[in-house]
């Protein structure tokens, strides 16, 4: 099961009382750049590209962690207490340590309903919205699948709301927002091309995952998520699970199961020899492998590696082009 709330809690009440007093104090935007903190390092990236000089970035996950639990450190309250601008993904993604640190770090510019406080999953359509909150269906995605990082419609949508967020606290810097902006999107429409292209060869393929963080990859392409190994989110696997998993991957061909770095177990390595399945380690965020230092470049990388994986070429047919 993985970390809840409680558990970050005996963290930060360690933590010195002075850190937890710090002025409420708003200086003005001048000519220092702007703190801006976010949860995953995909939406520092998107905050650099918009944010250019303006903007000093820091993400709260590295990129390796499992998003629901990330390990919460002192230095996370102090780079809160000094932001200027917060960005979260929201969908209750960060739900288990994120309330906390806001509270420890007692900057009134970065609450929720604060200027500086930004949660990008608003204007955003989840899939697998539950019909009824129980703890039997797992507890991590109460809102929906809240892993839309890995969509690859997500980059244009982030971006979006980066800029408004920018916008709000400094409107001074509107016009070179605007400018970086743009010229990010156009960035971003040329990679949605190349994805689409690539994903065309991936419809229909067979996959199995270990949590549901490359649902809405899998469902843009159209491709078919045979099984989760996770039976629901946040409930590891039973001996039972397993055998359900190895079944049903079986009677179904599956070829290829995707796990991220913080989920590629010795579960997951079993039910692959079990299967003869490829075991594709995919980051679930910016900086989860070595090639992926942005979120064009993650993506790009994700899609190769898939293609890769089935044994298919980067390169369409002939008679496709």
């Amino acid at each position: 099961m993985y970390a809840h709330t409680h558990v970050h809690r005996r963290a930060l009440v360690a933590l010195p009382a002075a850190l937890l007093l710090l002025s409420f104090a708003t200086p003005p935007p001048g000519s220092k750049p702007l703190k801006v903190v976010t949860t995953i390092p995909d939406l520092a990236d998107a905050a650099r590209e918009i944010g250019g000089p303006r903007v000093e970035v820091r993400s709260l996950s590295k990129g390796t962690e499992n998003l629901h639990a990330v390990p919460v450190k002192p230095s996370m309250i102090v780079a809160l207490s000094r932001a200027d601008l917060f960005v979260q993904m929201g969908l209750s993604l960060e739900c288990s340590w994120v309330p906390e640190l806001l509270r420890a770090a007692r900057n009134r510019r970065v609450q929720p309903g604060a200027p500086g406080f930004a949660s990008c999953s608003e204007g955003w359509e989840a899939i697998e919205v539950p019909a009824e909150l129980t703890r039997r269906e797992g507890d991590l995605h109460p809102e929906g699948n809240p892993h839309f990082n890995i969509d690859p419609r997500a980059g244009r949508h982030v971006a979006e709301r980066v800029f408004e967020a920018l916008v709000r606290i400094d409107p001074p810097g509107r016009e070179l927002y605007e400018q970086r902006r743009d010229a990010y999107v156009e960035r971003l429409e040329a990679a949605e091309a190349r994805w689409k292209a690539l994903g065309r060869r991936l419809a229909g393929r067979k996959i199995a995952v270990y949590h549901l963080e490359y649902n809405y990859l899998a469902l843009y392409h159209e491709m078919d998520i045979a099984i989760s190994i996770e039976p629901k989110p946040g409930i590891p696997p039973t001996a039972a699970d397993v055998a359900r998993t190895i079944r049903t991957m079986k009677e179904q061909e599956v070829e290829v199961i995707v796990s991220a770095r913080w989920s590629n177990n010795r579960t997951v390595r079993s039910i692959a020899e079990k299967t003869g399945a490829r075991v594709l380690e995919l980051p679930n965020q910016v900086g989860g492998a070595s090639w992926a230092g942005s979120w064009i470049a993650m993506m790009d990388g994700i899609h190769e590696r898939l293609l890769e994986a089935y044994g298919l070429p980067l390169e369409p047919p002939e008679e496709d082009r």
